[in-house]
């Protein structure tokens, strides 16, 4: 398999909602004007929050920025002669537990196309040095790949491979119903309304959960990024009857996803082993997922008709570690 370090150096932001008028027009720039921007994801939930490029946006008492650059990075397999994204399945099996091992933190974004990992830049030569037995790395430079060699990740290794367990954060599963789906970039401007209104003014409280249901009826959470000229939206079914059926694209199955979503508090930018605590019970189960990291909670979904042998093996890991 070959692991791909990606051009883009890339800040990570949390922008609490009571703020959101302050950077609706610096926002909708970053999502609509993409020769402005190679990476501008955004997420609708708890908070708002996205990474990108160009750090455009102004200090103030709503914002919070992680101080560390990220790297963003993805991995592919070949098959015949085709390359094709790995998957969640196999990137916690090769990336994600191996990094957690490290105490390296990671952000993960899942896209219609492929699956991102995110990195701080400060920790790249434990990433290279954790890796390169198990993958060729490259690195982009001016939009072609330079092979890594393992002798590059030298300096500053080895770190410390012992540390605190990390912590056991609680798991809800919300009974929306998820869609992922993408866009034809030329036909944006055709849903440019109905998406400003979506991320920007449209907003419900979470539904209270009946007796016995393992996390809140629904929750309020949509996932738009623009990465490289591709386009990836996740949104619950009843947001996408606001959207123009024939625009929005997916997969010829029309498959429903079910999330699961990990955190009781803010779990921050910092903390190692968040994504590997839900990637990897999922990858040793075969399950696959698609997986996006917030500032407040980290988000996996899972195929629909799957979600009670998720919670299930999720739930007996947690009762393994005493949580």
């Amino acid at each position: 398999m070959e692991l791909h370090i990606l051009e883009h150096r890339v800040r990570v932001l949390s922008l609490a909602r009571p703020g959101l008028w302050l950077y609706t027009h610096p926002l909708i720039k970053l999502l609509f004007l993409p020769r402005r921007s190679r990476c501008a994801p955004g997420f609708r939930g708890t908070d708002w929050g996205g990474l990108h490029s160009r750090f455009e946006l102004p200090p103030s008492e709503f914002l919070q920025v992680a101080e560390a650059t990220w790297l963003v990075m993805n991995v592919s397999s070949h098959s015949g002669t085709a390359v094709q994204a790995a998957g969640v399945t196999k990137i916690a099996r090769s990336v994600i537990a191996p990094l957690a091992k490290h105490h390296v933190s990671v952000l993960m974004l899942s896209t219609y196309q492929t699956d991102f990992i995110l990195v701080r830049e400060q920790d790249l030569s434990v990433v290279i040095h954790t890796l390169a037995q198990e993958f060729d790395i490259y690195r982009e430079v001016g939009g072609e790949p330079v092979p890594v060699a393992r002798d590059d990740s030298s300096n500053g290794f080895p770190r410390a491979q012992h540390g605190p367990s990390p912590t056991v954060h609680p798991i809800q599963s919300p009974q929306n119903r998820f869609c992922v789906l993408t866009l034809d970039p030329e036909t944006l401007p055709a849903i440019a309304t109905t998406l400003i209104d979506v991320l920007f003014y449209s907003h419900s409280a979470p539904k209270e959960a009946g007796p016995g249901d393992p996390g809140p009826s629904s929750i309020t959470f949509f996932a738009f990024s623009l990465i490289e000229g591709y386009i990836s939206i996740v949104m619950d079914a009843e947001t996408q009857k606001k959207f123009p059926s024939d625009l929005l694209l997916t997969s010829s199955s029309g498959e429903l996803w079910r999330m699961v979503r990990i955190g009781g508090q803010p779990l921050g930018f910092d903390e190692c082993g968040i994504v590997a605590q839900i990637a990897g019970p999922l990858a040793a189960a075969d399950i696959s997922a698609y997986y996006i990291s917030t500032f407040n909670f980290d988000h996996a979904l899972v195929p629909e008709d799957g979600i009670g042998s998720v919670i299930e093996v999720l739930q007996r890991r947690q009762e393994g570690l005493g949580l």
